[in-house]
């Protein structure tokens, strides 16, 4: 059985940093510890996957920020490295434990939009959007809404600088910025029959080498499918 949880960054232990780049190794090239360590740094939280014996099985990091657009304050989460170790996956207490925390996030302050930043490096992660929400860009059913694309790229702007190409919507890697291993980033025949991660590969060409597409989805309740939105709401009761 597999139990998720919230960690605050700052009362994460060497044991658990090390156990967390242990597992992100295995999975990514062209990385270190110390760039692993710098990354967790700059995040404010950790949802933590563990089994029936309290062996790490995978995690994801977030940060939350404010900023302004068209006049008004807007919250940001941004999702970091999210990795579920292969005999995990299926699992869904990872996504179930950061959605409910989304809800705990949206309660500090219920009247400010809050979106979710999300940078993609393998089709697999991109498959996150619609699991969770109805509308987000970009998107390979229909064309991106003009205000949300708008919001993607002055979001991705205040946080990557330079880095962030708005022509393509993409973060070009650097030398150490970290790649799949080539088993996690190739793509079987049956994947590449799916529409949605045919529009990843042509949207993020160079993702085998790092390169990250950028990703807005708005995380109101009525952005949400379901599920997502009942575990949201518990999230957001006192």
């Amino acid at each position: 059985m597999l139990k998720s949880s919230i960690v605050k960054v700052d009362a994460a232990d060497g044991r658990l940093r090390r156990d967390m780049f242990a597992i992100f190794q295995r999975y990514y090239l062209a990385t270190s510890a110390e760039r692993f360590d710098s990354d967790l740094s700059g995040k404010d939280a950790l949802v933590i996957l563990r089994d029936a014996g309290g062996r790490l099985r995978g995690f994801s990091t977030l940060a939350v920020t404010q900023c302004e657009f068209s006049g008004g304050p807007v919250r940001v989460v941004f999702s970091g490295d999210t990795i579920v170790e292969r005999a995990c996956w299926g699992s869904p207490a990872l996504a179930f434990s950061w959605i409910r925390h989304i809800g705990e996030i949206a309660r500090e302050a219920p009247g400010v939009p809050l979106y979710w930043l999300l940078i993609v490096k393998g089709h697999r992660t991109y498959r996150y959007l619609p699991a969770f929400g109805l509308e987000f860009t970009p998107d390979w059913r229909k064309p991106a809404d003009a205000g949300l694309h708008a919001l993607k790229g002055e979001i991705a702007a205040q946080r990557f600088g330079t880095s962030y190409d708005h022509a393509t919507g993409l973060i070009r890697a650097d030398a150490w910025s970290g790649h799949l291993a080539p088993e996690w980033a190739s793509v079987s025949p049956r994947e590449a029959r799916r529409p949605d991660v045919r529009f990843f590969m042509a949207m993020n060409p160079g993702y085998a080498r790092g390169d990250e597409l950028v990703c807005l989805c708005s995380l109101s309740p009525d952005n949400m499918r379901p599920l997502a939105r009942r575990i949201y709401l518990h999230g957001t009761q006192p």
